[in-house]
């Protein structure tokens, strides 16, 4: 379970300072926030994910994709590390050594029975107040992903599947059918990408 480090407020100078690679945490509100490793499931979901938005993002020279590991500096008192995140081309200059001093241009949380509540609702607000322009929710307990969109006001919209197909703006191209994250086994990448990608 994740738990806060204690009371005391960080600023994302101490968080970088205390968090040591290989270790997964959340800056909230200068509040350290610890991820319990995580069960075998959620990496192999995890593992799909990335390595399919990966090769699309390579193909399609869009940016770079993150991991689980790299914090993104929102501000002094907030810097999450996204399960994955999505850095356009264009602001690769943000990426620094040991973070990206920035928002990223997609963020996807994987949730877990103990982040829940910070992914559906923290997170969420974090992400919007920091001006990210999309936000994947993908819930394997519900078998749901929530696909969040940053409107011209500034306020999150929960975009709604077209034919069972979810379409991404932060990646031009790139779409998913939900369905294949809780298939067992999840289809061939391979197969996957020659589908999303057009011939």
């Amino acid at each position: 379970m994740a738990s806060a480090t204690s009371i005391e407020r960080y600023t994302f100078e101490d968080f970088c300072l205390l968090i040591k690679d290989g270790q997964k945490g959340d800056l909230i509100d200068g509040v350290i926030y610890m991820a319990s490793p995580e069960n075998t499931d959620a990496n192999d979901l995890f593992g799909w994910l990335f390595r399919l938005l990966g090769d699309f993002v390579e193909e399609r020279d869009l940016g770079r994709i993150f991991g689980s590991r790299v914090a993104f500096r929102l501000d002094d008192d907030h810097g999450p590390e996204p399960d994955i995140a999505f850095v356009r081309t264009d602001r690769l200059h943000l990426v620094k050594r040991g973070y990206v001093d920035g928002p990223p241009d997609l963020a996807i949380e994987i949730v877990s029975p103990e982040s829940m509540e910070r992914d559906y609702v923290e997170k969420r607000e974090q992400y919007r107040q920091a001006g990210v322009p999309e936000y994947w929710i993908v819930d394997e307990m519900q078998q749901r992903v929530t696909l969040l969109k940053r409107s011209a006001s500034g306020a999150y919209r929960e975009a709604k599947p077209r034919k069972g197909v979810l379409h991404s703006q932060a990646l031009p191209g790139f779409w998913l059918r939900p369905e294949w994250l809780w298939q067992q086994p999840r289809p061939k990448k391979t197969r996957v990408l020659a589908e999303i990608l057009p011939a």
